[in-house]
């Protein structure tokens, strides 16, 4: 009989499981073999930084991503944590036109969070792993530069303290870690380019595009707390699979305000030459692997092509 026309056996019942992590791994080859030299920039947040399980399975996804050859930076916030510190301290928090009112009292605490707590428990639950993980302050060698924003509350525009927009990213030393073998792990804390000696407080997902950008990363993925984009919020019906830029932009002003913010850096990404963004829901674990390198996928990929689906 001609082996090529040989019927496949029959997999045991014993050997089902294990036949489907092998099938799981073909599957993922062409993927990996398209990203391996590439950076990915990973925006992680919401519930994935307060459950146990999803923390240690973001550790263990990272790590993956490096020993496949893939070059993954990861830029993180912290807003849960930030907020128990706060009330722990007995310090009020405000908040006007959606952002909180930063002090330089309540930036201490940003700060401390941030770079002290949040980014040291990253840093260390993937070390469990592998020693790749290594943490970096956006204020570091002025890697990332701001400037003060101010909200619109009632259609002008007020002082909200330290909080900032990303005028600049140095990304000499992200670069640097990459091509040692590290994986590079940021707080969105920045440098303020009007008084150098103060820092600003930044959205994570604003300085996760930034930050895609300056490196000509391959792909940045935003981690969140919902499947993806929907066409009508929250009716799961209508997620929204891919979408281009142009698209997007139309969807843009009728978003809640909390996917807003995560499409306008997405849009700026693409915009500026990122090739794709996905936005994927943080609150399976492994999601950001099944979007990566399966061919189903999950989650919203937005690109700079045509139509969405």
């Amino acid at each position: 009989m001609d082996a090529t026309n040989t019927p496949s056996a029959q997999v045991p019942d014993r050997l089902r499981p294990a036949h489907s992590k092998a099938e799981v791994l073909v599957e993922a080859l062409p993927w990996i073999r398209e990203f391996a030299g590439k950076t990915v920039v990973v925006k992680y947040g919401g519930n994935a930084m307060v459950s146990e399980e999803l923390k240690a399975a973001f550790a263990q996804d990272m790590i993956f991503l490096r020993h496949v050859g893939i070059r993954p930076v990861v830029v993180h916030g912290g807003g849960p944590q930030i907020n128990r510190m706060l009330r722990k301290l007995g310090i009020e928090s405000e908040f006007r036109g959606g952002l909180r009112v930063t002090t330089p009292e309540t930036m201490s605490v940003v700060r401390m969070v941030l770079t002290g707590q949040v980014q040291r428990e990253i840093v260390s639950l993937m070390n469990e792993h592998a020693p790749y993980a290594t943490g970096l302050s956006g204020e570091d060698a002025s890697m990332l530069v701001g400037r003060k924003r101010k909200a619109k509350v009632g259609g002008e525009l007020v002082d909200v303290g330290q909080v900032g927009d990303i005028e600049g990213v140095n990304p000499e030393w992200i670069e640097a870690i990459l091509n040692a073998g590290r994986v590079p792990v940021i707080s969105t804390v920045a440098q303020d380019i009007d008084s150098p000696t103060e820092v600003l407080n930044i959205n994570a997902d604003t300085a996760a595009a930034a930050i895609a950008v300056a490196l000509g990363a391959e792909k940045l993925v935003m981690l969140t707390d919902v499947e993806g984009l929907y066409g009508s919020y929250p009716d799961p019906a209508t997620l929204i699979s891919r979408i281009d830029a142009e698209d997007l932009r139309t969807m843009l002003p009728t978003l809640d305000s909390g996917m807003a913010p995560k499409m306008e850096a997405a849009l700026r990404a693409i915009d500026a030459g990122v090739p794709q963004v996905h936005v994927v829901d943080g609150r399976l674990a492994h999601s950001m692997l099944l979007e990566i390198f399966t061919d189903a996928g999950i989650g919203t990929l937005v690109t700079k092509g045509t139509g969405h689906e």
